[in-house]
């Protein structure tokens, strides 16, 4: 029996952007007049209770959260793609930047109207959570940093304070149920959710 492998072949890309498909995130911040901004975002990591969060600068995001570092990350599920699309081509920076200009953007002040989701009270920061999404995180900010190698975007280290989760997807009390949430996925500026389950690891505890 040959065992052999066969050889697959790539080739070297240099792609515009490396969304290789990552949660959606809406992230609510607090503009001065205390309403809320809400920016979609897609370039984030979790562990433990910390959450890194990769934001563009020059938007209305990091200049709230440098005033008041605190934020609501909320995960929407597949089925509000079309809710996060809405927002999409909106910025809540008054005069829209230069840069965002080009890319088509204008200015929006009320972005829940523009999207069609409900604010809910948040229980300790002041950014309000978004009742649709199955998912939505209260934290607090503890750093904001610009990389030397590439000053177009900064990351930001923020800590769980609150998680909320739909009743629907929740089991045993503290666990969300897999079976019954899925992420909405960023793909190569694409929307997708998730297939069929796989397997899980050896660590899991449901």
């Amino acid at each position: 029996m040959d065992n052999t492998k066969q050889m697959i072949s790539t080739e070297t890309i240099q792609p515009k952007i490396l969304y290789y498909g990552t949660p959606v995130i809406l992230l609510n911040t607090l503009n001065e007049d205390d309403t809320v901004n809400i920016t979609p975002i897609s370039s984030s990591w979790a562990l433990g209770d910390y959450i890194v969060l990769g934001i563009g600068l020059g938007g209305k995001a990091i200049e709230n959260l440098e005033r008041l570092p605190e934020c609501v990350i909320n995960l929407p599920g597949p089925s509000l793609w079309e809710n996060v699309e809405q927002l999409a081509p909106y910025t809540g920076k008054n005069p829209v930047p230069v840069d965002k200009q080009q890319h088509g953007y204008s200015y929006q002040k009320d972005k829940y109207a523009a999207s069609g989701l409900t604010p809910v009270a948040s229980l300790t920061v002041k950014p309000s959570r978004i009742m649709e999404c199955p998912l939505q995180i209260e934290a607090s900010i503890h750093n904001i940093r610009i990389p030397v190698h590439s000053p177009d975007f900064a990351i930001i280290e923020a800590q769980a304070v609150h998680v909320h989760a739909h009743q629907d997807i929740i089991m045993d009390d503290n666990h969300i149920d897999p079976l019954k949430w899925s992420p909405l996925i960023y793909n190569f500026r694409h929307y997708f959710g998730l297939g069929h389950q796989l397997g899980k690891t050896y660590r899991a505890e449901t």
